[in-house]
């Protein structure tokens, strides 16, 4: 029993991987459009949005046997129950990139995205998915911790953006839609990274069987008056 419980965790680890392979796939997709104005790399992105898609319904359906069928314990059951929640969170990576890709064509035929910090905001998001999947394949605490920390560089260069955008406004900038698709273009950069961020905390969880958030709580908690 233990021997066939394994190979279904080794091959949920091998799905993961593929996965967030796929999601790396898609958000370089998207930037290579936004930055060569390729259509080739809008398919990309759209297609691996649509395999991760089924990935995430593969992934859920393992991980529902491994739970009813082999009734894991402990550290093994941390892994499925991290898997579950970080599938969610590479599908809406996908999502946001085939999101970007949707809403670039209009800024691609202007040629505004020089105007803005969005080259090197995409290129910290890619950093954050890469080294999230990179964390979770070598179980690395100092990895995932790495990516959490690099959420506040990629929040600094969209509130960078948010102000180039606003400055462009005040002096006159025509193409008020040229502008509101960079905005949403930065927000769902900024989105993605808040993903690959849940996506650290989770191996985290994973590997210890504490999630980040849930000890930042506690820690408010011993610092009210009267705990000591």
């Amino acid at each position: 029993m233990r021997n066939k419980f394994d190979r279904q965790l080794s091959q949920l680890n091998s799905e993961l991987i593929t996965m967030g392979a796929l999601c790396e796939e898609a958000i370089t997709g998207a930037v290579k459009y936004l930055t060569d104005n390729d259509e080739k790399n809008k398919n990309v992105c759209l297609d691996a949005d649509r395999q991760i898609d089924k990935k995430e319904r593969d992934i859920e359906t393992l991980c529902l046997k491994l739970i009813l069928q082999q009734q894991p314990v402990a550290g093994d059951l941390r892994i499925v129950s991290a898997a579950l929640k970080m599938i969610s969170d590479m599908e809406r990576i996908g999502d946001q990139a085939s999101d970007i890709v949707e809403i670039a064509p209009y800024i691609v035929q202007k040629g505004t995205l020089g105007e803005t910090h969005i080259r090197e905001m995409a290129e910290a998001t890619i950093k954050m998915v890469s080294e999230s999947i990179d964390s979770f394949v070598k179980m690395n605490l100092e990895i995932a911790s790495l990516v959490i920390e690099h959420d506040n560089v990629v929040d600094g260069l969209f509130d960078k953006v948010k102000q180039e955008l606003i400055k462009s406004i005040e002096m006159g900038h025509s193409d008020a839609e040229a502008l509101l698709d960079l905005l949403m273009i930065a927000k769902y950069f900024e989105r993605i990274g808040d993903h690959a961020e849940n996506i650290a905390e989770w191996v985290i969880y994973s590997i210890t069987g504490e999630h980040r958030k849930g000890l930042e709580i506690r820690g408010k908690r011993n610092d009210l008056p009267g705990r000591g």
